[in-house]
């Protein structure tokens, strides 16, 4: 699967020599001694965090031959079996590179409808997809598969180890570890401990991320309000005692519920007594007091499998790159798990930004290219926090919201509306802004039908492709970095498409010299 187009080491007119931005914005911290004086660059991209995000992002450099360190903190993948949910979108990306087949054998499949504050609503018919449904899988498995995915690709995974500090200059970035793998504090720049050095550093250690809050970037936004408890427990009442009660309650309580997993097993979601401060989790009597609080039983829960607690924390990172420095997942953005959306959101960062950094790094990536990360990614999650504001006031009790609630459900029953609705959910509605052209120009486009198989079976490599139904089209000097495929048969409405390897729309047209200019908008100048 990796690109044999891209040698191992960089070449000498690496991009990332000419970056000259690093002295001139805030957050950055120069090392003092001199180029001689620096630990050697012992990698291209160090990567704090190895969950689903940072996993994502090592596969995709690995694609391109980046030398990638992945640092995570825990020295065991997590032992609690959490579901989580793969939207459209995400497995989408998955198929672009080979891994869905893998992921399917460990999940169950459903309707990709019911999403919207839970308002229950089959989804629309004709969604533009071969993926159009989710995906429950438990997140251990997901972040097992893609660590896998990125070691077998050459990434080196180091467990136990966390980011104490951290210093950028014109060359690369000195990542200090800390000892015993606990994480400096607010503001504090390290403890001694042993020093690695790369030349970008990626941030992927969630909503408390280290990396952020030692690059001093703002994390506006609102505190929780509310809190919820939820877990996995065996539950001792009859399941349609269960069943029923769950049904009356959630008239009006949304933030709640108790879903069969089999074998007695359950998840279970109910309002907290209030918002904590605590960062450990509940425990099962905390989940025993709020049941019989809110439904007057409870329902004789034991032998919980896991417990943890969310609150409605909305923030958003002010900038995702200072410098060499760069945040994805959730340590750009944290939400209400309201709608599934928040896995989702980080590996498509991760699909967002690992080209792109592999192309500053291979030396070929054009002067701006990097800075679109955030420009196309960082509207995108305020597009997730604001539905996720909204999804949760939605399933407030209050009079007010009810109401709201109730109009919504009336209105969701035409079909545009659910539509919109779903697409935004599972982010197959998201159209970046390229500039003018066709509505389909910065759209994914969806696993349209080939001469030989699917569209997403030609990206599996992480390169681009022109898509030429003209078949008399070239990518000439950039071959090695661009695929062409000419196939007259394709299932397009419009003569040739050039992608991004993100699989969005960089390119529409059938005119050599307008492609040779989008070409080197997004893939650098053509090499000799």
């Amino acid at each position: 699967m990796r690109s044999q187009q891209f040698t191992a080491e960089p070449p000498a007119n690496d991009g990332v020599e000419r970056d000259s931005t690093v002295g001139d914005v805030p957050g950055v911290l120069r090392s003092p001694a001199s180029g001689a004086d620096r630990t050697p660059l012992m990698f291209d991209v160090i990567i704090a965090g190895c969950g689903p995000t940072g996993a994502m992002l090592a596969a995709e450099l690995r694609l391109h031959d980046v030398r990638v360190l992945v640092l995570e903190r825990e020295t065991e993948p997590v032992s609690f079996v959490r579901i989580v949910g793969l939207h459209i979108r995400s497995l989408e990306l998955m198929a672009m590179r080979g891994l869905l087949d893998r992921l399917r054998e460990h999940g169950r499949q459903r309707p990709a409808g019911g999403f919207f504050a839970a308002i229950n609503k089959p989804a629309p018919q004709g969604l533009d997809s071969a993926h159009a449904y989710l995906l429950g899988i438990p997140q251990p498995v997901i972040v097992h598969l893609l660590e896998a995915h990125a070691t077998q690709l050459g990434a080196q995974i180091r467990r136990g180890c966390a980011v104490a500090g951290f210093e950028q200059d014109d060359e690369g970035v000195t990542v200090e570890l800390a000892s015993g793998g606990t994480p400096a504090s607010e503001g504090v720049a390290g403890g001694g401990g042993e020093q690695l050095r790369s030349r970008y550093l990626v941030g992927c250690d969630g909503g408390r991320s280290t990396v952020r809050k030692l690059l001093g970037v703002g994390f506006p936004g609102e505190p929780s309000r509310t809190e919820t408890l939820m877990g996995e427990m065996e539950v001792g009442a009859p399941q349609e005692e269960i069943a029923a009660k769950v049904a009356e309650i959630r008239e009006t309580h949304q933030r709640f519920w108790l879903r069969p997993f089999g074998e007695g097993v359950y998840s279970v979601v109910v309002p907290a007594a209030g918002v904590s401060d605590r960062a450990e989790p509940p425990t099962l009597e905390d989940f025993k007091q709020q049941l019989r609080t809110v439904a007057g039983t409870d329902f004789g829960v034991h032998s919980a499998r896991w417990l943890s607690r969310f609150g409605d924390a909305t923030r958003l990172a002010e900038r995702y790159r200072v410098g060499r420095v760069l945040l994805a997942g959730d340590a750009a953005h944290i939400h209400p798990p309201t709608g599934g959306q928040g896995l989702n959101l980080g590996v498509q960062d991760a699909f967002n930004l690992g080209w792109k950094l592999a192309a500053q790094i291979r030396g070929w990536a054009p002067e701006t290219l990097l800075d679109t990360y955030q420009a196309e990614r960082h509207p995108v999650a305020e597009d997730v926090l604001d539905n996720t504001r909204a999804q949760m006031e939605l399933h407030s009790s209050e009079p007010g919201p009810q109401a709201l609630r109730r109009l919504l459900t009336e209105l969701m029953d035409f079909d545009e509306v659910n539509r919109r609705l779903i697409e935004k959910i599972t982010a197959i509605g998201i159209r970046y802004d390229f500039g003018e052209g066709p509505d389909l120009l910065g759209r994914r486009l969806p696993d349209i039908d080939m001469k030989h198989g699917h569209l997403y079976d030609l990206l599996q490599r992480g390169r681009g492709l022109l898509l030429d139904r003209t078949e008399r089209l070239t990518v000439g000097g950039w071959a090695d970095r661009v695929d062409h495929l000419a196939d007259s048969t394709a299932a397009l409405d419009v003569p040739c498409v050039l992608l991004r390897p993100d699989g969005h729309v960089a390119w529409i047209g059938d005119d050599q010299q307008d492609l040779d200019d989008h070409l080197s908008r997004w893939f650098g100048k053509p090499a000799n």
